[in-house]
């Protein structure tokens, strides 16, 4: 059975969520799957919780909705089944759970998030593991379109189901002016962000001294790009100068001031968390409120996210990664699996934040929603082109091209990346005193330190790349992570400096702050 995309979610757990609600829910479901019948899809909804629907697809129910690994393999089932090109997750994790990945960064002196959750497994083809290097290598187009995390409010879901169902594409030039806000120590990093997308940063705003008041106005465009601090369950994000820390975009100001058909990246940590909103006072965090008001696409981290001060890395280059890709006609959810791809493919290995900042990224949003439409080749515009292309065949075989080579580009990723693990051997002391220096005059103080060694696949060692064999077992990592100066709970007090060492010499070191 030919099936486009896939709705799925854990149905008892909706009902016994919403209650005499349910139906109304079920009515905007069908209303979504109709819609995307008119545009050519064919979407189908499978429960994970249904014998019926696992049977079909030769799976096993999920019986405990917490069940992690159940859940993944369920998806799996799914997707091996009918080969989706989307796959749409319907609820927050009480109705279908992150994945929750091991931390690579995770140290008490500096980065204390001990899981990152996470949709990108259920985007790769590796079974189930709590080990994020398993998941550089995403082939699948994936979103989540999330209701309320421990809140029952129908209303909400329905209004996500209904911008989804309502979707339209429009001109890129509708998407041209942008929205942005940037604390003022990254004034220079999100203006070089800025230029490289849109040949400009002359409409930045930098906070201090401006936000959170923005007017509707100021958010009138499109397309949303922020590079603040955030912090857990906070629905606010806050700007920088010195030691002074104000808000600068918060969700409270955001009721009913968003465009339909917004984009947003978000660098800001936990910038994508779906806490639940009795953790903040019963206000939902910035990411719900831009989903509630009409934004088709929101790319964000669910924990500390990291980069540069100046210069782009990191938070910066795959926000940036997925932003392109959506101006250039892409749907939000191909956009955010090329984002992946782009990041992952810029490296010959990934080191412990690298790692972090591939899998801590995801999707809230209809995954086949295409906001931006592709600019056509005058060929396309003629009268036997646009009768060859009409059928939903053939414009089910165009994607199906486009498929078939982010697969290729997954697969050779997971076959070729590096990635790090623990290692217990001590680095050159000479290494160990020049971090210890950088530290001292980069504010880090209890500080904690972590050695790495590198491991890549079977697939790397071959052909042509037997050649760097030699060179990767000299290899290593050697993190140093901590907390600068500043009241406890104070966002952007951790640091990283990362280094990469061959064959006892320094050939490489950066230095990251968390946003």
């Amino acid at each position: 059975m030919e099936v486009d995309k896939v709705i799925i979610t854990n149905m008892r757990a909706l009902r016994e969520k919403y209650g005499a609600a349910m139906p109304r829910i079920e009515k905007a479901v069908k209303r979504l799957i109709a819609a995307d019948k008119k545009r050519g899809f064919k979407t189908k909804l499978l429960a994970i919780d249904s014998r019926r629907d696992m049977k079909a697809v030769q799976g096993q129910v999920v019986e405990n909705r917490d069940n992690q690994k159940a859940v993944k393999a369920a998806v799996d089932a799914v997707c091996n089944a009918y080969h989706p090109d989307y796959i749409m997750i319907l609820g927050a994790p009480d109705i279908v759970p992150h994945q929750h990945l091991k931390n690579p960064v995770y140290d008490p002196m500096g980065d204390k998030d001990k899981v990152v959750p996470t949709d990108i497994p259920y985007a790769c083809e590796a079974p189930y593991s709590t080990n994020p290097g398993k998941f550089i290598g995403p082939t699948r187009v994936v979103g989540r379109l999330p209701d309320l995390n421990g809140v029952a409010d129908p209303a909400y879901l329905v209004s996500l189901l209904g911008t989804a169902a309502r979707q339209r594409t429009r001109a890129r030039a509708d998407y041209q002016k942008y929205f942005s806000v940037t604390a003022e120590v990254w004034e220079e990093s999100t203006s070089l962000s800025l230029t490289r997308l849109f040949g400009s940063s002359a409409a930045m705003a930098t906070s201090p001294p401006k936000g959170p008041a923005w007017t509707p106005g100021q958010l009138d465009r499109r397309i949303h790009f922020i590079n603040c601090h955030g912090a857990p369950s906070e629905p606010n994000f806050y700007g920088q100068k010195g030691r002074n820390y104000p808000v600068a975009h918060s969700a409270k100001k955001l009721v009913k001031k968003i465009m339909n058909g917004t984009v947003v990246a978000v660098e800001c940590c936990y910038g994508a968390e779906l806490y639940d909103p009795a953790d903040s006072n019963v206000q939902a965090g910035i990411c719900s409120t831009y989903l509630r008001d009409g934004a088709y696409g929101y790319f964000g981290s669910s924990t500390i996210a990291y980069g540069p001060s100046k210069g782009n890395g990191q938070a910066d280059l795959i926000c940036q990664y997925f932003l392109n890709e959506v101006l250039n006609g892409a749907s939000v959810g191909e956009a955010a699996l090329c984002a992946r791809h782009r990041f992952a493919g810029a490296y010959t290995h990934l080191d412990p934040i690298d790692l972090k900042t591939m899998v801590q990224f995801f999707l809230l949003g209809d995954p086949s929603v295409h906001p931006v439409g592709a600019v056509p080749h005058a060929l396309a515009r003629t009268k036997v082109f646009k009768q060859v292309f009409q059928t939903r065949q053939n414009i089910r075989g165009t994607r199906q091209l486009r498929r078939e080579k982010l697969t290729r580009t997954g697969i050779n990723l997971s076959k070729t990346l590096g990635t790090v693990k623990k290692a217990d051997e001590a680095i050159p002391a000479k290494i160990a005193k020049v971090l210890e220096s950088a530290a001292r005059e980069s504010g880090i103080q209890n500080f904690g330190t972590q050695n790495f060694s590198l491991s890549f696949p079977k697939e790397a060692m071959k052909g042509n790349m037997k050649r760097f064999g030699k060179a990767r077992k000299g290899r290593g990592v050697h993190m140093l992570i901590g907390n600068r100066n500043l009241p406890e709970g104070t966002p952007g007090r951790v640091v990283a400096l990362v280094a990469t060492w061959q064959d006892g010499k320094l050939i490489h070191m950066r230095r990251l702050h968390s946003r």
